[in-house]
């Protein structure tokens, strides 16, 4: 494998760097001690890209366009690559992190940290960590497992440990090497590597704490496998490059550090052809020219791996060995134990201690894969698959708290207040602040039992802490509106049975457990109903009498999560509204927010930063209402979520800039966003219409709902939202017209009001549109005909006067069926003809002496000019120019500060008569459309 030793190049200033290749293998990266991280196009380039993350950055992984960095100040950033963008920041330490590295998959990042701890972290949430601890100094490296079962770590207090991830345990742990106070101290990083088809960690390949010659003064600083597992390389503190044939145990290529400095960063390209390193120096060199083959160089000799470890570097790999050392090798059948290996220098290896701990580790289904001596034989390749990987399920979280692991965190923020959690060396309480103080005072609580969710609502305070060994799981509620002076209740949960999460409705309180079981409980503390979940929970949410569930339908793959959602309604009528549907995510995303607008509405929102509302009017379909990342101006930026309200349309978020959750301290603001529904061509008039009409549809269902549930609606704000959709659809329906789409203007006059239909006939007559204004008045029928079905059998037996009075108040009556073509006809007939012909617009089945019992459309009379009659009040209406006057008066006084108020008058005449004669018929129906709805 002979190959060529670039000369070396000036990338970062004196101290610690690192490096690594992205997936393509297009780009070099390094960072370095001076903060920096810089992106090369290959060594010859002259201006390569630079990203400052920090003051010192000591270690870079990247994957999948993610640029993960651990940075001096505790923190470990996420960039995108090759932008360089800031993406977040994806976990802290009290200390600096020392070493970062990423699964095989990219789906998880662990790091390693001077405060002993190490972390694994996912990437879609990075709320999800787990924490590894039993080291006792700061940690040297880490890396994964290629199933991602495993993580080993090497630690400065002088073991090698292995981890079982998920149970957050320790398997086995090796005393192999020097121990050291510091990173900066330890004689080597000690960077360990798995083989990437290898299912046990290599530790005599990694560690260089077995004995060696005397005269061998050079440690191992890194190791870096190649892409096809076959080759190791490995670089000393003495600059020394050495890559071996695991299979064969040849050393196949090595090279000296042009300088004899330390190498402390090395990295394969993706094609197995390159080696890029980094010394403590901050100089990048390349070996380039790397065979995949073994067999092509003619110096190669088989002398093992301890070729490494010659008793002087600088001489030629065969020279001082023995003669039965040059001898051919044996046979594999005739080879004796690994620890008979003699080395260069004519000296046996003590290596009994590492083969004690590889045969705890090594299992006996994969000891096949593992890189023996060439005794052992290879198993059979098993059958890979590739198809889609499942994803981690999500984990229980509590709507509008921030990560439980957070020293100070917010437990809760919602329309009522704000629950503070605070777990340090000087104070573990719970602080409770309402935002109106009428509702109740502040509250400070000592957090004795370790309670880590919590909701709030106007009655109570709901606290909830997991299980211990000795202590069961506790549901704490603080009553603060009770009439009694006890006004706190605890229950404990059964043994095995902890509280996931839990919510808090009007009178009622209820607490998913880990048992899949959902308990409920009476505000004052009696309990109540109890039922399974189909699946493990992941947030729950309570408003009034109305609870929503989200859980684990099943397992997702590729990127998705599987989730379900129950809700159901409490009250005199206990029933299931939705039953278990699937909870409609965007792709590759998690649930972020579950909850309630402050009218009713069940709500929820995605890690991707789309909301979406219950659409009861459509069978409970969810509805997106607002994306958040489009409110970002970062990439790294995001929105918390902490209340929806529909009237008037606001979501209520807290901006946080470049993270994902706010800090306790200082108080962050909360901002305000609006609703957009993702239609088409919202850039155009028409667009722009049609989505604040349909928007307006969507945020008032909830007058609907409130009404049959027995609640006081807002009447007055029900009339106005109604009347804005109107005048929107009459506005939508000139438009059409004067783009000649009158199949479309048809279809707006399906969705208006029978009067608004009237004044739509009225405008497609004055544009000189017959046809389309006979099509409007058969729909004018219909529409009349539909309400005639289903007036109540009381109204038929009103007196006739009464009926016609009621119409003359309303504008347009009710049609009959009899004779309902000729009806049609004399309403058209009437908008062509002189109005000094009423007698014509009666019905054909009466006489026009009397008035005719069957409900008859009402005539399109022209309106009085000066008094209308409206229940015996006379009021004056208002023309067309003042009202255009009291729309633009503010614009005019914004043109014009200085005006008079005759001058204003005069200027707005004067825009006045600038208008278009379809502009002011626009302007006059939809002033006509505002009359009918009053």
């Amino acid at each position: 494998m002979p190959c060529e030793r670039k000369p070396m190049r000036y990338g970062h200033s004196e101290g610690h760097t690192d490096v690594c290749f992205d997936d393509a293998g297009k780009y070099i990266v390094t960072c370095g001690s001076d903060g920096d991280v810089r992106i090369w196009e290959s060594l010859d380039d002259d201006d390569p890209k630079s990203i400052n993350v920090g003051e010192k950055v000591y270690s870079l992984a990247l994957k999948n366009g993610k640029l993960v960095t651990a940075a001096s100040n505790n923190t470990v950033q996420i960039h995108t690559f090759p932008e360089g963008d800031p993406d977040g920041i994806l976990t802290r330490f009290t200390t600096n992190a020392t070493h970062i590295t990423y699964n095989r998959s990219g789906s998880r990042v662990a790091a390693g940290s001077s405060d002993f701890m190490v972390k694994v972290v996912e990437m879609y949430d990075s709320s999800q960590q787990k924490t590894l601890r039993g080291h006792t100094a700061p940690i040297l490296s880490v890396t994964f497992d290629p199933k991602d079962e495993f993580l080993a770590s090497a630690s400065c207090d002088g073991s090698v440990a292995v981890w079982k991830i998920e149970e957050q345990t320790q398997v086995t742990s090796w005393p192999l090497l020097q121990k050291s106070n510091d990173v900066i101290n330890a004689k080597s990083l000690c960077r360990l590597a798995w083989q990437p088809k290898a299912s046990f960690f290599h530790l005599h390949l990694l560690s260089p704490s077995f004995s060696i010659p005397c005269s061998f003064h050079q440690a191992i600083n890194v190791v870096a496998w190649s892409p096809c597992g076959k080759f190791l390389a490995a670089g000393s503190i003495g600059g020394l490059l050495t890559v071996w044939d695991v299979e064969s145990k040849l050393c196949v290529e090595r090279q000296k550090h042009e300088k004899g400095y330390t190498v402390c960063g090395l990295a394969w390209h993706p094609s197995g052809g390159q080696i890029a390193y980094t010394d403590t120096e901050g100089c990048l060199g390349v070996l380039d020219g790397l065979s995949s083959s073994s067999s092509s160089s003619s110096t190669t000799t088989p002398a093992s791996y301890d070729d490494l470890f010659d008793d002087d570097d600088d001489r030629p790999m065969d020279e001082g060995i023995s003669e039965g050392a040059r001898s051919p090798a044996k046979n594999p059948g005739d080879e004796d134990d690994d620890d008979d290996l003699i080395p260069a220098t004519g000296r046996a290896r003590n290596r009994s201690s590492l083969k004690q701990g590889l045969d705890k580790f090594v299992d006996d289904d994969d000891a096949g894969s593992a890189i023996v001596p060439p005794a052992a034989v290879a198993a059979p390749l098993r059958p890979v698959y590739d198809g889609p990987m499942p994803t981690p399920p999500q984990k229980a979280f509590q709507p509008g708290s921030t990560p439980a692991h957070l020293m100070h965190r917010f437990m809760m923020w919602n329309s009522v207040g704000i629950v503070r959690g605070y777990n340090d060396d000087q104070d573990n309480a719970i602080d409770v602040e309402f935002h109106d103080t009428a509702v109740h005072h502040a509250m400070h609580l000592t957090n004795s039992l370790g309670h880590t969710v919590a909701d709030l609502s106007q009655e109570a305070v709901l606290l909830a802490c997991p299980g211990t060994d000795e202590l069961a799981s506790k549901l704490q509620c603080l009553h603060f509106s009770s009439w009694d002076t006890n006004k706190e209740w605890m229950v404990d949960l059964p043994k095995g049975e902890d509280v996931q999460a839990l919510c808090l409705g009007q009178g009622w309180a209820a607490a998913a457990t880990s048992a899949l079981i959902l308990r409920l409980f009476s505000i004052g503390g009696v309990q109540r109903e109890l039922f399974s979940l189909p699946g493990p929970v992941v947030c729950i949410a309570g408003h009034g009498e109305q609870l929503l569930v989200v859980y684990h339908r099943g397992t997702g793959f590729d990127g998705e999560q599987a989730l379900g959602v129950q809700l159901l309604q409490f009250g005199q009528k206990r029933r299931q509204v939705i039953h278990g549907e699937p909870l409609p995510l965007s792709r590759k995303s998690h649930l972020s927010w579950l909850g309630f607008t402050a009218e009713g509405t069940p709500c929820f929102i995605d890690s991707e930063g789309v909301v979406r509302l219950l659409n009861r009017s459509l069978g409970n379909m969810w509805t997106p209402v607002c994306n958040t990342r489009d409110n970002c101006k970062g990439k790294s930026d995001h929105y918390w979520m902490v209340g929806v309200h529909e009237n008037p349309q606001q979501l209520r978020c807290i901006p946080c800039k470049g993270s994902r959750y706010p800090p306790t301290l200082p108080r962050p603001a909360v901002a305000v966003l609006p609703f957009k529904l993702p239609l088409c061509q919202t850039t155009t008039e028409k667009g722009q219409m049609e989505e604040q009409y349909w928007r307006s549809v969507l945020l008032h269902n909830h007058y609907g709902f409130l009404s049959s549930s027995g609640y006081e609606i807002d009447e007055e704000g029900q009339s106005q939202a109604q009347k804005e959709q109107q005048e929107l659809l009459m506005k939508m329906f000139a438009l059409s017209c004067k783009l000649e789409r009158e199949f479309r203007s048809v279809e707006l006059a399906e969705l208006m009001t029978q009067n608004v239909v009237t004044l739509a006939i009225r405008y497609a007559s004055r544009s000189h549109r017959m046809a389309l204004a006979q099509r409007l008045s058969d729909l004018a029928l219909e529409k009349a005909n539909q309400l005639q079905g289903e007036e109540p059998q009381e109204e038929e037996e009103e007196e006739p006067l009464q009926y016609t009075r009621r119409n003359t108040g309303s504008g347009l009556g009710r049609s009959g069926s009899a004779g309902g073509q000729n009806r049609v006809t004399n309403v058209l007939d009437s908008m062509m003809s002189s109005s000094k012909k009423p007698t014509a617009l009666l019905s054909s089945s009466g006489s026009t002496g009397k008035l005719n019992k069957t409900p008859f459309l009402k005539p399109l009379a022209p309106r009085p000019k000066t008094k209308v009659q409206h229940n015996s009040v006379y009021v004056r209406h208002k023309s067309g120019f003042q009202l255009w006057l009291e729309d633009n008066r503010r614009i005019i006084l914004a043109d014009n500060p200085d005006l008079e108020e005759t001058d204003v008058i005069k200027e707005a005449i004067g825009r006045f008569r600038t208008l278009s004669a379809d502009d002011r018929l626009v302007r006059h129906l939809t002033h006509l459309v505002r009359l009918e709805a009053a």
